[in-house]
């Protein structure tokens, strides 16, 4: 569903642009990821909304096929990227899941400032952005998905999230389509 409006009170959530991931191979550009939502975060601010930084640290405790690294992380692993410029009136959650509601106190947080919609950007597409939006739509927030400020490091998880998921929890957007109903949503606000 193409992108049509933004509540009055619309948090950015950013999920997992921290020291340890970053790094890795994405099939977008990261700088690009990384920048648009660097943009989104400032003027989320400047629109005095709420910016949520999320970081994981751990994983959740069930057995899968496909093992897990074991060991604890490198030092700085779980650091937010400095880039993300966190300003003390940020929210900043630490997940242990993939998506950032599961395992945190988020929704009660967003809650209590008024939140209705939020939107969510960040990597990677096909799990911490997936997971998160599907816990957010769960939750009865309205869902929004910056999918020009996403990436994965698999073009078939990115691909099936944007056309087969993401229509069904809610509407997708550019950052420059986001930006723009930020500017109308504060003018009728």
């Amino acid at each position: 569903m193409a992108l049509t409006t933004l509540d009055p009170i619309t948090a950015l959530i950013v999920v997992d642009l921290q020291r340890g991931i970053v790094g890795s191979p994405f099939v977008d550009s990261i700088g690009d990821v990384v920048g648009r939502c660097c943009t989104l975060a400032a003027a989320f601010r400047r629109h005095r909304l709420p910016v949520v930084l999320v970081n994981v640290d751990g994983g959740a405790p069930g057995r899968t096929e496909r093992p897990r690294a074991g060991g604890p992380f490198p030092d700085g692993w779980t650091a937010l990227i400095p880039e993300l410029d966190q300003q003390p009136g940020d929210i900043a959650v630490t997940k242990r899941t993939w998506g950032a509601f599961a395992s945190t106190d988020l929704e009660s947080r967003l809650r209590s400032r008024g939140v209705t919609q939020v939107v969510i950007a960040g990597v990677a597409t096909g799990t911490g952005v997936e997971s998160t939006a599907r816990q957010a739509y769960e939750a009865g927030f309205n869902v929004t998905l910056a999918t020009d400020a996403m990436t994965d490091s698999r073009s078939e998880a990115h691909d099936y999230s944007i056309a087969n998921i993401f229509p069904r929890l809610g509407e997708s957007g550019s950052t420059q389509a986001i930006i723009e109903l930020l500017s109308t949503r504060s003018a009728q606000a």
